[in-house]
């Protein structure tokens, strides 16, 4: 099965970044710990910091690929573009995040991308990760 992580900006800084709500590994760590999990699966991973690179992947992954796992960062909450893309492609998208976005401010609280994803998963740390994989595996 051929599943991918996208990661939205800022999340390259995993393990330097707000360690009290991101926790002090980075996602570069944590990815081979995926891979170890799940050996029969075929796990890729892209980040960018740039909403037209992510739209990019979606579409290049929307229409091949069994799952795809969006952690869209900041633009959860602002891309209409990014949420467009998403309702584009056949691919099922589940919306992950590190921190429980509805105990955060209030923008956080909205998102935008959700009404088009398969399900949202939030507030596991980056076990968020693998709970979405397990998720796209089971069906």
């Amino acid at each position: 099965m051929k599943i991918i992580i996208i990661n939205g900006p800022n999340l390259n800084l995993l393990g330097i970044r707000e360690k009290n709500i991101y926790g002090d590994s980075s996602f570069d760590d944590f990815l081979p710990k995926l891979k170890y999990a799940y050996p029969n699966h075929h796990i890729e991973y892209f980040q960018s910091n740039v909403e037209g690179e992510i739209i990019n992947k979606l579409q290049e992954t929307g229409f091949t690929y069994e799952g795809i796992i969006l952690n869209a960062g900041g633009y959860t909450h602002t891309s209409v573009a990014i949420a467009d893309a998403i309702a584009a492609i056949n691919t099922p998208v589940i919306e992950v995040h590190i921190s429980n976005i509805f105990a955060r401010e209030d923008f956080r609280k909205t998102s935008l991308i959700a009404p088009n994803c398969k399900g949202s998963i939030s507030g596991f740390g980056l076990d968020s990760y693998r709970l979405a994989i397990e998720s796209i595996i089971s069906k």
